[in-house]
């Protein structure tokens, strides 16, 4: 079976000839990149899906919003100072200003400058959602359906729930815990606006060229809990999944980080997959654990290897022992995608990431 055959026969609720594995390389890629080890059009290029045909690893993510956002009745004003990427936006109900910080060391970026600080912020951020739009840009996507092949899936996003958007871009967690109580009915107000914003950005998304749909959410338990997630998330996201599965495509949500507070809350929203699920000794859930928190749900979980171990910070034999044991849980059942959990850093060992294609080809048959 091709990469392709396997992974589409798991979802579809069949048994392949063993255990797919699909990895995210975006990440090694951009190092690499700016190493001027590969040219930068790299990742929109057929050389990378080729590279990820030698290594032998299956191809899903592109980390592509299938649409193009529009801001309007607002001054924009983006620059740069450095390694640092300003954005300010004027409107008539105040000025929100945000910077983000590249690091050289980690080859990425992060909010070093939050768009929204205050509660003070909010009625300019509720104006900014008030004046966006969307429309399609599906040139990507239809790009990579001629690349891919028989080597993957083409996925696309649609937007995070209005909660992570605040959480993972526009305020941070620390905010946001005294706005949802300090500001609540105007911190929910704000969710809704919102809501009714992204749900345009989500149905362009879901009428794109991909044959997934990822909810980018960049969850970890100990950021979000039940209590959060059964407030302000799990509506959006069974929404989304369901008008996903009515348009013939496949759910997921991206979690990245700690399972075990929130790990059985998502298993029964009603995506076809969970991503990037990272186990112990790096994530607080062991493998075997996994199947009793998913249990009584036909969602199946994606990831198994953490990043950090396609480093030299852990051995050859470390490595091995991991990956044969995340493969016989994997094996015991045809409810697992094989991938990073959630990708193959800077540093990451292409021998590691050609051995896992070794010991799956040894190792990653059913039971």
């Amino acid at each position: 079976m091709t990469n392709r055959e396997r992974v589409l026969t798991i979802l579809n609720g069949g048994t392949p000839d063993h255990v797919p594995w699909f990895g995210d390389l975006d990440y090694w890629a951009t190092a690499m990149i700016c190493r001027n080890e590969k040219p930068p059009d790299f990742k929109q290029s057929d050389e990378y899906i080729q590279w990820h045909r030698d290594l032998g690893v299956g191809f899903y993510l592109q980390g592509y919003f299938p649409f193009k956002e529009i801001i309007e009745n607002c001054e924009v004003l983006t620059w740069k100072e450095g390694n640092d990427r300003y954005r300010q936006i004027k409107t008539p109900k105040g000025t929100l200003r945000e910077c983000w910080r590249w690091l050289d060391i980690s080859f990425s970026e992060s909010p070093f400058e939050h768009l929204v600080k205050s509660g003070d912020d909010l009625p300019a951020y509720r104006y900014l959602y008030e004046n966006m739009r969307y429309e399609p840009d599906y040139a990507f996507a239809e790009q990579r359906h001629h690349h891919v092949g028989d080597m993957g899936v083409v996925l696309c996003y649609l937007p995070r729930s209005p909660l992570m958007t605040m959480l993972a871009i526009d305020i941070g967690i620390k905010t946001i815990a005294v706005l949802a109580y300090d500001f609540s009915e105007e911190f929910e107000e704000t969710i809704r606006i919102m809501k009714k914003t992204l749900d345009k950005a989500c149905q362009i998304a879901v009428d794109s060229p991909a044959e997934i749909l990822m909810i980018p959410e960049n969850l970890s338990a100990e950021m979000v809990g039940p209590r959060l997630f059964e407030k302000f998330m799990r509506g959006y996201q069974t929404e989304w999944s369901e008008k996903i599965k009515a348009a013939g495509k496949f759910s997921c949500i991206h979690m990245d980080g700690t399972l075990k507070g929130l790990l059985r809350e998502e298993c029964s929203v009603g995506l076809s997959f969970i991503e990037a699920c990272t186990p112990a000794p790096v994530g607080d859930l062991n493998i075997e654990e996994w199947r009793e928190y998913k249990k009584g749900t036909d969602t199946i979980l994606w990831g198994g290897i953490p990043g950090s171990f396609f480093t030299p910070a852990v051995s050859d034999e470390e490595f091995d022992s991991l990956v044969k044991k995340v493969l016989k849980v994997m094996t015991s059942e045809t409810k697992y995608v094989l991938g990073v959990a959630d990708q193959v850093p800077p540093d990451g060992l292409e021998s590691r990431v050609r051995r896992v294609r070794e010991l799956v080809d040894r190792y990653g048959h059913y039971v």
